[in-house]
């Protein structure tokens, strides 16, 4: 199929893009799969007790098995003594499960959100910057223009190096590229930027 490129003069060209990511079917049921994979590796598990193993103190009996009237301990180190353990506490990120996309649910769910931000105009394509632009001012005005001043924008590495400065410090803009993209991403940010250097990119990556 062909794509139409801008110019950041807004003038219109096309160009022939795969079929197999741009006018792909689109599985919403996968798209929601892999958000909630995305969504649950952002949480942050920082939350950490420690076990009765984990104490640091002796391990002798506080007094007689028998013979007290009292009833049976062991240590201090008990859950529910006072500085002992604590038990069923919060473990900590290494005790939680890291969930894992496999290529080709990446793949399909990548076809399926590109597809659909295509169906719903929020996808643009820009040659690849020639023109050095380290103004913030000035990018900030290019992406009004187009209407894309909430935007993940993909570059390839030549674009990268001309405008990327200039990206830093605008709200709800985000620059990456097509080996560090992530899927939740491509849907958080109302428009999809690529070059015509990193659609390439893709295709090789993803075709």
């Amino acid at each position: 199929m062909k794509l139409e490129k801008l110019s950041i003069d807004g003038n219109k060209n096309s160009f022939e893009v795969t079929d197999k990511i741009f006018t792909a079917k689109v599985n919403k049921k996968l798209i929601s799969e892999i958000l909630y994979k995305n969504i649950a590796n952002f949480k942050g598990r920082k939350a950490k007790t420690k076990q009765k193993n984990e104490i640091i103190g002796s391990t002798s009996k506080i007094y007689a098995q028998k013979g007290t009237g009292n009833a049976r301990h062991a240590s201090r180190k008990a859950p529910i003594f006072v500085g002992g353990g604590v038990a069923h506490g919060p473990k900590g990120e290494a005790s939680y499960k890291f969930r894992k996309l496999n290529k080709k649910e990446k793949r399909i769910g990548l076809a399926s959100i590109i597809t659909e931000k295509n169906n719903l105009k929020d996808l643009i394509v820009f040659n690849d910057f020639q023109k050095t632009i380290s103004k913030t001012k000035e990018m900030f005005l290019l992406l009004k223009k187009f209407e894309a001043t909430n935007s993940i924008i993909l570059l390839d590495k030549a674009s990268k190096y001309k405008i990327g400065r200039s990206l830093k410090n605008i709200p709800n803009v985000k620059v990456s590229d097509i080996a560090n993209v992530v899927l939740y991403d491509l849907v958080k940010y109302k428009k999809v930027i690529f070059t015509e250097t990193s659609i390439k990119e893709l295709e090789k990556r993803y075709s």
